[in-house]
């Protein structure tokens, strides 16, 4: 038989969403500040020659300047006030949850609930600055060793364009991170999701425009287009199968007596999704081996020579290659595992779990119970790492052996999916909200009517 909640969802429509009122301005308000976002993307950093930029960036594009490219929905290559995006305060959040699993102090913080997460969360913010700085400034110096066919990237260089590019560009970022918590707040969605989601997205009909073209003039069969299209769909959906599949540990708890009353007994589940460790470690995979790429490109650029060691790992390590496939999958495997360590504990759960009086039927409480869980994670972390690796693997085979005409990788399906769950799932919560709140009105009604 259905629960309440199941019925509740199955009545769902567009009614209901026209009489949400509340989740109507919530909406409006994402809208709102992704638009600015998106605005913000086409004003210049001042001293910067769009012109130049746009041909340095179409000759570095597989480098890691391509990936942050397409990450910041094309702000990097235009060199605007959001030039660095949010990735800086995405790379300040790993770094303090990771130093939060190494550092006790910071992992005491993180066991104090609210008060904890929000000191976590202004550390977060100073590292944000902090590494905004560095970035900022090695693209202001970097900019001002660029030249083109058209001359040199930077009109006026010198102290005063540094220290002005290098302002510019943390304050979009700050700007970006105060956008993005205020979204999570008052709109709806993880709005630091939702800015990474805006800038892949934007770049999405340019690409498949150019896909077309291709189709109309010949250059792709339009069996291919079709052949193509099927095959983007049928990964959609395996990412959201895998993304929604959880492994659900039954729990129980005992019976205890309060007075004349008896509570507890209850059966419930803890799930542990498949793919604990998320985007993660596709991003860092691909981040380090695009190192080899954009140092040899930029090294050309300046005038000297490319260093022969490094052209070979650079070839070697091109997208299509099998020393890169090789590289990639291992990465990703690697960095699976570790991420998962990190952000799901198998001896505090138990010890959580112990403590609150649940147990795992069949299982002993405490070390018994750390190790079933370490068990389980460790062959869920293996289904998850190799979805990832087919996941990612796949546009890289499809780009060097098809010439797919643009790179959209499977780290950036990733996302786009996942994100766009986490909001549905939201608008629905939202929703059931909404129509619980209208029956207890209803209710009350009835009851003084009577």
């Amino acid at each position: 038989m259905a629960s309440a909640a199941e019925q509740l969802a199955s009545n769902l429509n567009f009614g209901t969403l026209s009489k949400a009122t509340e989740l109507k301005a919530r909406i409006w308000f994402t809208l709102g500040a992704l638009l600015v976002y998106r605005l913000g993307t086409y004003i210049p950093v001042p001293g910067v020659d769009a012109t130049v930029m746009g041909e340095l960036l179409n000759q570095h594009g597989g480098g890691i300047l391509g990936m942050f490219d397409m990450f910041s929905g094309g702000a990097l290559g235009r060199m605007t006030v959001f030039a660095l995006n949010i990735m800086p305060y995405i790379s300040a959040s790993i770094i303090i949850q990771l130093m939060s699993a190494a550092i006790p102090s910071l992992e005491t913080l993180k066991k104090e609930g609210e008060t904890g997460r929000k000191k976590l969360n202004q550390y977060t913010r100073y590292l944000t600055v902090v590494i905004a700085l560095f970035q900022s400034y090695g693209i202001a110096v970097g900019l001002e060793g660029m030249k083109g066919s058209f001359g040199s990237a930077v009109i006026d260089p010198g102290l005063f364009f540094r220290m002005s590019c290098v302002v510019t560009l943390v304050g979009g970022t700050m700007f970006l991170m105060w956008v993005g918590e205020q979204i999570t707040s008052r709109g709806i969605g993880n709005g630091t999701s939702l800015i990474i989601f805006a800038g892949i997205v934007a770049n999405l009909p340019h690409s498949l425009a150019s896909l077309l073209e291709l189709g109309r003039t010949g250059a792709l069969s339009p069996v291919f287009i079709v052949s193509f299209a099927v095959i983007a769909v049928a990964v959609i959906a395996f990412i959201v199968f895998v993304e929604r599949a959880q492994r659900r540990i039954v729990v129980q708890y005992p019976k205890r007596q309060v007075g004349q009353r008896m509570f507890g007994g209850d059966s419930t589940h803890m799930p542990l999704k498949i793919n604990t460790a998320g985007v993660i470690p596709p991003i860092f995979a691909s981040s380090i081996l695009l190192i080899p790429a954009t140092i040899g490109g930029f090294s050309a650029q300046a005038g000297g020579a490319e260093p022969g060691w490094l052209a070979i790992i650079g070839q070697a390590l091109a997208h299509g290659q099998p020393l890169y496939m090789a590289a990639y999958a291992g990465m990703i495997i690697f960095f699976s595992y570790f991420y998962t360590a990190v952000v799901f504990n198998p001896e505090e759960t138990a010890e959580n779990l112990k403590k609150y009086g649940g147990f795992i039927p069949g299982i002993r409480p405490g070390s018994n119970t750390a190790s079933y869980f370490d068990y389980v994670l460790t062959r869920l972390t293996t289904i998850g790492a190799i979805y990832m690796c087919i996941v990612c693997l796949l546009p890289e085979i499809l780009i060097s052996r098809y010439g797919v005409p643009f790179y959209f990788g499977g780290t950036s399906l990733m996302i786009i999916v996942s994100v766009t769950m986490d909001t549905v799932t939201q608008i629905q919560s939202h929703l059931l909200a909404h129509q619980y709140e209208g029956m207890i009105k209803k209710a009350r009604v009835k009851g003084r009517g009577r």
